[in-house]
């Protein structure tokens, strides 16, 4: 009886099974030819990152519709290749897609109620609230906190210089940008240049720690969302939620209690929540309530973006004025220039020194730290010239880093070029040919910050040094870590650097 039970529940599975990696065929729509059980994601994390796999099935489907099935597992996905699809799917059609597909669990893992997860209405409410944070007035007052930590960058990368000249300078870049963070985001001093180990730098580091615990964890957050949020999955580690929950209280309750006024984001925060209770949103537990969970989350996914996407931005942006020395003095030159009328480095001296913008708008295409967009369809959508739909419940993917290396949009793309992104042949382009920050209303609300960031890190850099190749360790193609989330360098970034 028992072993009937257990043949037939085999069969059912493996019926189940075919006909999920069958999806695409029986729609008629072009298709990577998926494997179990992996489906096209084969030497994922191993041999390969996310942006190498999805840029094969790309380069298989390009040419052959506006989009293309591909499978992540057993779990089938619309792999997008017509850029006008793209500007439907994340601009155009919006309300159609207006979710990530991000797990997330509001009940057992408090700091994934982050904006970038978050769904629906409760993430449309609480962008709205946010969104006031990020103009440009606020980065202007936020700007001498940020070159406040590059003076103290500066003079850390002058001490470490002395003897070899000799830098890793992947980690250094890590441990500016996580002090840059930890100051707006928490208003703390986070020590990480002057001390490596320091609590915030090694909380940012386990973060990205892999493990096969935690990649047994993702994959079913990913792939089976209900399942896992009915398991109660959580995807922080309870270390690293103490710490950035106990983080922010203790900063609330010490502003609160001694008025203090700061030019950051936490202060930002507050008075959002502030108004939430005066307004008479914080007597009750609605979703539109701003609580001390909410700010911890936005904190915490702040820290998370702004320490690890500038940190790599830069990483590439050096390693390829390193390689390039004629770009590297034609940058130094319009930093040179710029200060020569303004004198000192201020908000609006940055912003003119458009050169460094194009070398850093370059990094991010030749080397986009978020490779992929992703969105569910909330509603049967049907593609625009077809008769295919895309069916309530489906993934969505925009394979950035592939339509950024398609030299249909960018010739010659393994070349580094920071005149594609002149005011020419930007106008010549399809706007959504590039996609640093993504697009549409859930386009990165940070994207100011992390720009502001990266160039007075790269202007301090730049201004007071000179970068070249280690050859012992930098030889050969670049390599790509491929088991991290966020495209990064394998092995560091290892440079001379010359104290001018």
């Amino acid at each position: 009886m028992w072993f009937h039970l257990a043949v037939l529940a085999l069969l059912a599975a493996a019926y189940w099974v075919r006909q999920r990696l069958s999806y695409w065929q029986r729609r008629g729509v072009a298709f990577v030819e998926p494997s179990f059980p992996q489906g096209n994601l084969g030497g994922l994390g191993k041999t390969r990152h996310m942006s190498q796999v999805l840029q094969a099935c790309y380069d298989q489907l390009k040419g052959r519709g506006p989009f293309g099935g591909v499978h992540f597992f057993i779990n089938p996905v619309a792999l997008l290749i017509d850029l006008d699809l793209v500007k439907a799917v994340l601009v155009k059609d919006f309300a159609s897609f207006h979710d990530r597909n991000l797990y997330h669990n509001d009940r057992d893992d408090p700091l994934s109620r982050h904006l970038v997860a978050m769904e629906g209405a409760k993430w449309k409410n609480l962008r709205a609230k946010l969104t006031p944070t990020f103009t440009s007035g606020k980065m202007k007052l936020m700007f001498s906190t940020v070159t406040t930590v590059a003076e103290e960058f500066t003079r850390c990368l002058t001490g470490e210089i002395v003897g070899t000249g000799r830098v890793e300078m992947k980690d250094l870049l890590a441990r500016f940008t996580t002090d840059v963070i930890g100051t707006v985001a928490f208003g703390l001093e986070c020590n990480s240049l002057k001390d490596t180990n320091a609590r915030f730098r090694v909380m940012g580091r386990k973060v990205f720690e892999p493990s096969r615990y935690r990649a047994i964890k993702n994959f079913l957050a990913s792939q089976f969302p209900q399942i896992a949020r009915t398991l109660r999955v959580t995807l922080t580690p309870a270390e690293i939620t103490d710490f950035f929950m106990g983080v922010v209280k203790d900063t609330i309750r010490f502003r609160e209690t001694n008025d203090v006024q700061r030019n950051d984001f936490m202060t930002l925060l507050m008075k959002v929540m502030k108004e939430d209770v005066l307004s008479g949103k914080g007597s009750g537990s609605g979703d539109d309530q701003l609580t001390m969970d909410d700010i911890a989350a936005q904190a915490f996914v702040f820290f998370l973006a702004g320490f690890e996407t500038s940190s790599t931005t830069m990483s590439f942006c050096l390693y390829e004025l390193a390689l390039h020395q004629e770009l590297q003095e034609k940058a130094r030159a319009n930093i040179d220039e710029v200060l020569k009328k303004h004198n000192t480095i201020n908000y609006e001296a940055v912003h003119e020194m458009k050169y460094i913008e194009m070398c850093i708008n370059e990094s991010l295409r030749k080397y986009p730290p978020a490779t992929t967009l992703t969105r569910k369809a909330n509603q049967d959508y049907r593609v625009p010239g077809t008769e295919h739909v895309l069916t309530k419940g489906l993934m969505v993917a925009v394979p950035v880093y592939a339509i950024h290396h398609d030299p249909a949009h960018f010739p010659d793309p393994e070349r580094f070029d920071p005149e594609r992104f002149c005011p020419e042949q930007t106008a010549q382009r399809h706007p959504f040919a590039f996609l640093q920050f993504g697009e549409g209303p859930r386009i990165c609300i940070g994207l100011r910050f992390g720009m502001m960031q990266a160039r007075i890190g790269l202007v301090y850099l730049l201004k007071h040094f000179r970068f070249t190749l280690d050859e012992r360790k930098m030889s050969g193609p670049l390599k790509l870590s491929p088991s991290s989330s966020v495209l990064t360098i394998d092995g560091g970034l290892w440079l001379n650097v010359e104290k001018l």
